[in-house]
């Protein structure tokens, strides 16, 4: 199936999701000033048996994002190993199972439309590697420049459904022709920073360096960012993230809502993006909480459903 187009006729806005590669906005055009602006950065083999699912647009994380630990937890009262997860240099499972898997369409229209992933019906080989069987819906409505994804969570099984979920967006940088990725500036209203080994949190949260302190804004020249952050602070039941590029007078501004209160950050390696991750745990949250930390890791009862929300746009500079 190739990608399919949403179009806003208000604002003209475009936005492009492949359904056969984790159900992945891989496009996302807002008109300023007359043009019309790429918002997200993609792989030029996107879609392709070469391409990485987490490397372009806006992968879905679930039923984790981000890692864990040598992909083993223990869960209702027995041990787990994920056989069929992607694994990291250092041997963790990482990202889930939904981000490069086929997505079924069940509705379509100009301006919207929505996909679900159910596991046992989906990639059944793996079924046997989670906890409890799952659907997860996803709903893109593109309207007045912005684009919205609502998310659906539902308990499939008869035993409780351990969960977490993350997006992991790569917004372009810069933002216009002509400039530099250095005079970027990312801001988030985080409260802690997690410390890492290898990837993994140890449980320890610290306080913010200022060399990494997001919440004045923090411009991108010379930073190799892989961190995670916690303490998100929501107003009126609002998170708020920004890309500002002062040369385009542009700014990318990504919401969501109070569920994520983990946002990881990452400065790819090729320079042409810088990640901005909300997350509802932080990694390996299912480990941690079993050592008795406030990680965020989730449960669904039998039948239960939860409900997420993300939304991008794109505008001028504010002042």
């Amino acid at each position: 199936m190739p990608s399919i187009t949403l179009f806003d006729q208000t604002s003209r806005a475009t936005a492009q999701i492949l359904p056969e590669a984790g159900f992945n906005c891989h496009s996302l055009k807002i008109p300023c000033f007359g043009k019309s602006v790429e918002i997200l950065d993609t792989e030029p083999e996107f879609g392709t048996p070469a391409s990485s699912p987490t490397r372009s647009g806006i992968p879905l994380l679930f039923p984790f994002p981000n890692r864990i630990r040598e992909g083993k937890f223990h869960c209702q009262n027995r041990d787990w190993q994920l056989r069929h997860s992607r694994i990291d240099p250092n041997g963790n499972s990482i990202h889930g199972y939904v981000m490069n898997r086929a997505w079924r369409v069940t509705k379509q229209t100009a301006d919207t439309l929505i996909g679900e992933f159910h596991l046992g019906r989906d990639y059944p080989e793996v079924r046997e590697d989670w906890p409890a069987d799952f659907l997860i819906e996803a709903c893109y409505h593109l309207a007045d420049s912005v684009l919205r994804c609502d998310l659906r969570i539902v308990n499939t099984d008869r035993v409780p459904l351990p969960w977490g979920f993350g997006t992991h967006t790569y917004f372009r940088i810069p933002l216009a022709p002509g400039g530099c990725t250095g005079d970027v500036l990312i801001q988030a209203p985080v409260g802690e920073l997690w410390e890492l080994v290898d990837s993994l949190p140890t449980g320890r949260r610290l306080a913010i360096p200022s060399e990494v302190d997001l919440r004045e804004g923090l411009t991108l020249a010379g930073m190799k960012l892989d961190h995670v952050f916690g303490g998100l602070k929501s107003r009126g039941g609002r998170t708020e993230t920004t890309v500002m590029d002062p040369a385009a007078g542009l700014q990318v501004t990504q919401s969501f809502g109070p569920e994520f209160r983990e946002l990881v950050v990452f400065t790819p390696p090729h320079g042409r993006s810088v990640c901005l991750e909300p997350y509802t745990c932080v990694t390996d949250a299912i480990n941690l909480e079993a050592r008795g930390v406030d990680a965020g890791w989730r449960e669904l009862p039998p039948g239960g459903q939860a409900r997420l929300w993300f939304e991008v746009t794109a505008g001028p500079v504010l002042a």
